[in-house]
């Protein structure tokens, strides 16, 4: 007589069974014979005013490359003359766009990216082959990397999470840098972060910008509109229409009030096209590094300041990593940055701000409906947006300290716009991971 099989091993068995079958039918899908990647990134300081770059040049003069080379600018004027800027905190200029552009019908041949008048760029842009210097950005490295010429760290990086007036029971999360390995350092110090999904930029691309143009997106311009490649062997077809969800982002407007020793309180206006948020702030206090992030976990988070893909945002908002596109608000727990006992004066701590406007992917033609038949794309076009701003914490404007300004002697001057006032401030520059352990921790 046969033994009943039990229910449990049954269902296992078929639930294999339908995977197998799943994966016998999984769909060919072979790689589009040409990709083109655009990355859009909108970067501002808060609290100061946009700076606009002429339209249709590439260049401000003197003011504008040493400002260009203060906060992260590339080449002439400040405007970028290299691929990969967009992936930055660049702010100047403070709209970069990176094009690149692989065909595999024609590799490393030029061509030339149609666009609509809305961008303000002109007819066309030229896609043109990387120099040598700049087929990788210079001091790229992936988040968490310990750059060779470190020497031993010494000190502490201390760890701080969450929004909140009061610092939180079990906070901070110490990582000791004399007493960790090389590999325990780098795990600590990558944190959180997603695999790129960026052009990997060869001999064989063809990128923008380039030396033969440097134009820059205006605070006007809008990619929305049709694009079309154009070049030897690009296919005939290659022409896409992009909306709101791939234009430019506007600039985040973030507001800070409170001391070092207070709880700094955040806002922000919410900003169109943003999925999530993330704010992160660091500053040395002794041979300490000080580092606080909106999340609810304790990372250091210096692995979240890039593009992330549509499924990595809506992950991390669930898990709390990032806030939700709703958030308009966030406060720094109470003195995490103050001045040490006996340092003569507090540290300026340099906060960093995400809005993450999501990736987008276009392609033709598209995906058949017949699972068996094979897919491949005569083309694809990945876009990524984002907005970043940066902040100097614990600098209040001057209205904020008991300074009036003086009456208006007219009423015209009433309804003319506030004079800006002039105030000595450090100069921002964007610390990376490897400058960090560089200047702080290394020494």
């Amino acid at each position: 007589m046969s033994k009943r099989m039990p229910a449990t091993r049954a269902l296992s068995l078929c639930i294999v069974a339908a995977a197998c079958s799943t994966a016998l039918q999984a769909q060919n899908v072979k790689p589009p014979k040409a990709q083109l990647w655009i990355d859009v990134s909108t970067g501002s300081m808060a609290g100061m005013p946009e700076m606009d770059m002429p339209a249709g040049v590439g260049g401000m003069g003197g003011m504008g490359g040493m400002l260009g080379g203060m906060m992260g600018g590339g080449g002439r004027g400040g405007a970028p003359t290299a691929y990969g800027l967009a992936r930055g905190m660049n702010v100047m200029p403070p709209r970069v766009l990176d094009i690149a552009f692989y065909n595999s019908l024609k590799p490393g041949a030029e061509a030339q990216q149609l666009i609509p008048p809305g961008m303000r760029m002109g007819e066309s842009l030229p896609l043109l082959p990387p120099r040598r210097e700049a087929a990788a950005p210079a001091g790229e490295r992936e988040p968490g990397e310990v750059p060779p010429d470190v020497e031993r760290p010494r000190g502490r990086i201390l760890i701080y999470w969450g929004c909140g007036e009061t610092v939180r029971a079990g906070q901070p999360r110490v990582i000791d840098l004399a007493s960790s390995s090389p590999s325990e350092f780098a795990t600590a110090f990558a944190g959180r972060h997603a695999p790129d999904r960026g052009a990997r930029i060869g001999a064989n691309h063809v990128l923008y910008p380039n030396e033969r143009n440097t134009v820059v997106l205006a605070r006007e311009s809008s990619l929305a509109g049709e694009h079309r490649i154009q070049g030897a062997g690009v296919p005939a077809s290659m022409k896409f229409t992009l909306g709101e969800a791939q234009d430019v982002m506007p600039a985040i407007r973030l507001q800070s009030r409170g001391t070092l020793r207070d709880s700094i309180a955040l806002s922000w206006s919410p900003v169109p096209q943003a999925r999530a948020y993330y704010l992160h702030a660091m500053s040395g206090r002794g041979n300490d590094m000080v580092m606080w992030s909106s999340a609810e976990t304790p990372d250091t988070g210096m692995g979240l300041f890039d593009y992330l893909p549509n499924a990595t945002i809506e992950k991390w908002t669930r898990e709390h990593v990032l806030l939700g596109a709703q958030a308009t608000n966030c406060a720094v727990p109470r003195g995490i940055f103050a001045a040490a006992p006996g340092a003569r004066e507090d540290a300026t701590p340099m906060l960093r701000m995400m809005a993450y406007g999501g990736e987008s992917n276009f392609a033709h033609p598209p995906r058949p409906a017949d699972p068996k038949a094979t897919w491949e794309p005569e083309w694809a076009v990945r876009v990524r947006v984002k907005s970043h701003t940066m902040a100097m914490l614990g600098q209040e404007p001057a209205e904020r300290n008991g300074a009036r300004q003086p009456a208006p002697a007219s009423e015209a001057e009433a309804q003319a716009p506030a004079p800006v006032v002039e105030q000595p401030q450090p100069q921002p520059r964007l610390p990376t991971p490897g400058a960090i352990l560089r200047g702080i921790l290394g020494r």
